[in-house]
């Protein structure tokens, strides 16, 4: 958490917790290909390792503020894990949690698909991209 991510009640703005599950889904599964080199290996290496010209795009976000997120000046905690795998897209769940008080505060999904990028068709997973993504569709908090 950084201070300028505060709004005028001391808590994290809404728009920096979008920012902040955008961190985390690239922390757990890679940049895209073409955004640079990755400061850290990815848990699941599957962004980067697309085909050439297919682009991971998010469809959907859904987010629900179960608590103010405060600021503190140290990372907040966020999971991620895997929700449902489809035929061409999957879920991705987070929780952000205090990171001095551990209580959740943000409960968030996103939607997410692969598109082609010179037609715009969504494509389909592979059953390598659905085994990849398989061993973190259970979570632990």
């Amino acid at each position: 958490m950084r201070w300028g991510d505060m709004d005028a009640y001391g808590h994290i703005n809404n728009v920096q917790i979008v920012r902040m599950l955008e961190e985390a889904r690239i922390a757990a599964f890679g940049p895209p290909r073409g955004a640079g080199l990755p400061g850290v290996e990815p848990h699941v290496p599957l962004f980067n390792e697309v085909a050439e010209g297919t682009m991971a795009l998010i469809v959907d976000h859904r987010i629900r503020y179960v608590k103010t997120l405060e600021y503190r000046n140290v990372p907040a905690v966020v999971q991620v894990w895997i929700g449902a795998i489809k035929g061409a897209s999957f879920d991705i769940h987070y929780l952000v949690q205090d990171p001095v008080t551990r209580e959740d505060c943000v409960k968030a999904s996103s939607h997410l698909a692969f598109v082609d990028e010179a037609t715009g068709r969504v494509l389909r997973l592979s059953p390598e991209q659905k085994e990849r993504l398989q061993p973190f569709t259970e979570h632990k908090p």
